[in-house]
């Protein structure tokens, strides 16, 4: 006899979580466990180049937050999730939102609001990258100020960076593709000298450090996503971090619909408010007592994350150590295999970083070498990803934002490059499947 989710009771002494462990395995029941690699059949099983790390824990938080949980959108567990976070990474305020692309949106607009930056001022940024890194630039008025890449590290030319600012560059927006970053100490330096922020989209290097440090304690804000792929998984979900607590006033603002009330989690349930004065004359030109939940001090969206999206990120975080020490011994082991196996590079990390590596970047020789090599790990059924835009300026959203052909070594990351993933779930038989596979194109 199946089982399935309608047949599950809620008891006072058994949490759901508990009931949903012991029933792993039972025919007919389905926790997500996609990307379970404990029966990979090498040639007959996929090797996604990512996916959530998730097991049982995860279907019963989110269930058990549909269920039992005081809200159905952002509440008390989208806070412990946030306050869990925060406190991981070493910061002080973290805003949930519904993804990284999201979590971008609010951070720039946030940013804007906060040092007031003019319509026309200047970011610079990579012009190889993921595109919403760079599509809340232009979405707030400003300026994407594009450079090149370098092809030994595939980080943004720090000499260019430099290069480039001017008296209206106003940040430099990092986003370390593939999780390795670039050499912080002169970047950090450099905006220092020239009186400008760092910003950091931290949505592919989440773990990444530098000199010990997280990567996000030398950003005045960051951004993280949630995403099925990235390095802790919600679903969806995305992540504004900041020391600053008056640019998260304002980004918390921004997220819940423009909303001036700072209430969140328990204290939604306040009849006072957190304030104690929810009730009161918050309108200068209205004399009356007004609900200070009504009240929009910023023109905003409504980009919350479900409570459900917390809970599953409250197990996630039990996870986070274990799923960076994972990802870089697969980068380590596939890394290796493509370097001792075939004619190609595989970059590495910079001493000073330890890398959380999001994908294993692949340098090839040839044009014909990479279409070739393409093609036979996804024969093999080995997902194989661009280095995501390569030259984004090529692209029909963007042509009207730069020319692409001044940047010659973002363009040969179309030529060249590739990325293999290097996700927690893999096991000693997917490496070995890799050294087989590898082997086969050498031949």
């Amino acid at each position: 006899m199946k089982t399935t989710y309608s047949d599950i009771k809620l008891g006072s002494e058994e949490t759901l979580g508990a009931m949903l462990a012991g029933l792993k395995g039972k025919e007919g029941f389905f926790p997500y466990l996609h990307n379970d690699m404990s029966k990979f059949v090498p040639g007959a099983s996929w090797v996604y180049y990512s996916g959530p790390y998730w097991g049982t824990e995860e279907i019963g938080a989110a269930v058990g937050s549909l269920l039992q949980g005081t809200w159905l959108s952002a509440g008390e567990s989208v806070r412990e999730f946030e306050t869990a976070f925060s406190r991981k990474i070493r910061e002080k305020h973290a805003l949930m939102v519904n993804s990284g692309s999201s979590a971008n949106l609010v951070l720039i607009s946030a940013l804007k609001r906060r040092f007031g930056w003019a319509d026309g001022d200047e970011i610079i940024v990579s012009v190889v990258g993921f595109p919403t890194t760079v599509t809340p630039v232009i979405q707030n008025g400003l300026v994407p100020v594009w450079t090149d890449i370098e092809m030994n590290s595939l980080n943004f030319d720090l000499e260019q960076v430099e290069a480039k600012i001017t008296p209206k560059t106003r940040a430099v927006l990092l986003s370390p593709v593939l999780a390795n970053p670039p050499d912080m100490d002169r970047l950090i330096a450099l905006c220092k000298d020239k009186n400008i922020h760092l910003v950091l989209d931290d949505c592919d290097s989440l773990g990444s450090t530098w000199r010990g440090k997280f990567l996000n304690e030398y950003a005045v804000a960051s951004s993280n996503s949630f995403y099925s792929s990235h390095h802790l998984c919600t679903g969806e979900g995305g992540m504004v971090v900041s020391n600053d607590e008056d640019l998260m006033k304002i980004a918390r603002s921004l997220a819940w619909w423009g909303r001036d009330c700072v209430c969140v989690g328990k204290g939604n349930l306040l009849q006072a408010g957190c304030c104690g004065k929810r009730f009161d004359r918050w309108l200068p030109e209205y004399d009356q007592v007004v609900d200070h939940r009504y009240i929009f001090s910023e023109i905003g969206y409504n980009l919350k994350p479900l409570d459900l999206q917390g809970a599953i990120g409250v197990v996630q975080m039990t996870k986070f150590d274990e799923i960076h020490r994972r990802r870089r011994l697969a980068k380590e082991r596939i890394g290796a295999s493509f370097e001792k196996l075939l004619p190609v590079r595989v970059p590495g990390e910079h001493p000073l970083a330890e890398t959380s590596w999001f994908g294993v970047p692949v340098v090839c020789s040839t044009p014909q070498q990479k279409r070739a090599l393409v093609a036979h790990l996804e024969a093999h059924k080995i997902q194989t990803r661009n280095y995501f835009s390569g030259n984004i300026l090529l692209h029909p959203a963007f042509t009207n934002f730069g020319d692409w052909r001044e940047f010659p070594n973002a363009s040969k990351v179309l030529d060249l490059v590739f990325f293999v993933g290097c996700a927690p779930h893999y096991t000693e038989s997917v490496f070995e499947y890799f050294d087989e596979v590898l082997a086969k194109f050498a031949e």
